[in-house]
């Protein structure tokens, strides 16, 4: 029986009967967390009564994350996708590779290092069922560094901007997503997923508190220069704003700088009698920080073209390992 708000039935590559949700897990350094988070994870899956399958990707670690993963795949036909890149590719990336391979109708994004809660994902379902196409948690009480969360809230703010969004935490990898958003985009090694573009394209979307714990085995790959790395790439994508923004109050202010002349003719007043040279200076060094802050964002979106047509990949797949699927198709 069709459980509240279950998506109907499609199918994906022609494949059979596609599962309802794909688990896209990411993975970097998580040699001591990966049998908990499965195990766990398995769990909650399993209480939802619901068709899924289990994507995993090692995004590049060098410990034995990835002959853990290798052995979770060969013992649950649930996993029915591994993969191992060449070297850490980002976590945007290793989920872009997730989305390239996942059948399902619907994606679960999560983090594997523990300091979200899987046995929480019943409760991300339940609001999913009342008809969102994205539902996402939120870490009321974080437990990361200030080295994370300042540059973090700066992300958010951001992205909300971006995306014209109210969401609160887009960094929070804990988010259910209708997976017909992501297939438009025609993601892949040379075009990765991006929080920002999907949820600009959302109207149906709401929020919900998840529990963050503190990180118990190893750092965090996010650092400061790759979260400010983020940063400048939602920055970028709203490029339009800022320099509609820029354009508008030199509009303004050029207005008002000939209306000032035109009223010399008839009215004698003057705006700052004594100009100093220390005034000056400091209006000349201004001007010379906003003009090099333009100049800096027009230089960064003129290399990212570049890079971008250069058409590289984001990252790159060593091994793939793969269950037969109902459609036939093998492992390779």
């Amino acid at each position: 029986m069709k459980k509240p708000g279950h998506k109907d039935s499609d199918t994906h590559d022609g494949a059979a009967a596609a599962p309802e949700f794909s688990m896209l897990v990411t993975c970097h350094f998580e040699e001591r967390s990966i049998e908990e988070f499965y195990a766990r994870l398995s769990a909650a899956l399993e209480s939802l009564g619901r068709s899924y399958e289990i994507i995993m990707v090692n995004d590049g670690s060098t410990d034995g994350t990835w002959d853990k993963i290798k052995a979770i795949h060969a013992k649950d036909p649930h996993v029915t996708v591994v993969m191992d890149f060449f070297r850490n590719a980002g976590q945007q990336a290793a989920i872009t590779a997730c989305m390239c391979e996942a059948r399902g109708r619907n994606f679960i994004i999560m983090d594997s290092d523990l300091q979200l809660m899987p046995e929480e994902l019943p409760m991300l379902v339940a609001e999913f069922d009342k008809g969102y196409d994205l539902v996402s948690g939120y870490r009321k009480n974080r437990h990361d560094s200030f080295r994370r969360i300042i540059p973090s809230k700066l992300a958010n703010v951001i992205m909300r901007r971006a995306s014209k969004s109210t969401m609160r935490d887009f960094g929070c990898t804990f988010k259910i997503y209708n997976a017909k958003i992501f297939r438009a985009f025609d993601l892949g090694p040379t075009r990765i997923f991006s929080n920002v573009d999907a949820i600009a394209r959302i109207q149906r979307h709401t929020e919900v508190p998840v529990t963050h714990r503190p990180r118990r085995y190893g750092k965090s790959g996010w650092t400061f220069r790759k979260l400010w790395q983020y940063n400048m790439t939602n920055l970028v994508s709203m490029s339009q704003q800022p320099f509609q923004v820029i354009a508008g109050v030199c509009l303004c202010a050029s207005m008002l700088f000939l209306l000032r002349i035109a009223a010399g003719f008839f009215v004698h007043f003057t705006v700052l009698e004594t100009v100093t040279n220390g005034l000056l200076l400091n209006v000349i060094v201004f001007a010379l920080l906003v003009m090099l802050a333009v100049m800096a964002l027009v230089g960064e979106f003129a290399i990212r073209c570049f890079v971008m047509l250069q058409g590289h990949p984001v990252y790159i797949v060593r091994e793939t390992l793969r269950h037969a699927r109902p459609d036939g198709d093998a492992a390779g």
